[in-house]
């Protein structure tokens, strides 16, 4: 059973593979390579996930033909949406916030590899009303 506090533990073993990315890597590179080496790490960290996932959009019982894609869709509960940009804006925060509730995720990370430290400032990380519904522990 998910709990807060998984999804809690699952947030910063996420965050420490993208800080570990980060710190092997470097910022200044393209989206698509911290993709690749996050996939790696959480391979690496026996942390399963699906990649580019369609993130499926119903209107009204029927799926729309929509291309959505999900960066990560972790452990099948927890949305991670990456980006290497100057800054983040409310327009990546929406996205991420739409796919947490199109996947009824309790839980988002955004992460940005364009930054001097990914903990202190490269994420940031989002609950919903789901998160709420679950257990403490």
């Amino acid at each position: 059973m998910i709990t807060q506090r998984y999804l809690d533990e699952l947030t910063y073993v996420v965050v420490g593979a993208a800080i570990e990315v980060h710190k092997i890597m470097g910022r200044g590179l393209l989206e698509s390579v911290y993709h690749q080496c996050l996939k790696e790490e959480l391979g690496h960290r026996k942390i399963n996930f699906l990649t580019e996932m369609k993130v499926p959009v119903l209107y009204k019982n029927k799926e729309l033909e929509i291309d959505f894609r999900c960066d990560l869709f972790v452990e099948k509960c927890l949305v991670v949406e990456l980006k290497a940009v100057q800054e983040i804006t409310s327009v990546f925060e929406a996205q991420l916030l739409t796919y947490m509730k199109l996947l009824k995720s309790p839980k988002g990370i955004l992460i940005n590899f364009n930054c001097s430290n990914i903990f202190k400032e490269g994420q940031k990380t989002y609950v919903n009303e789901y998160f709420n519904l679950l257990p403490k522990n």
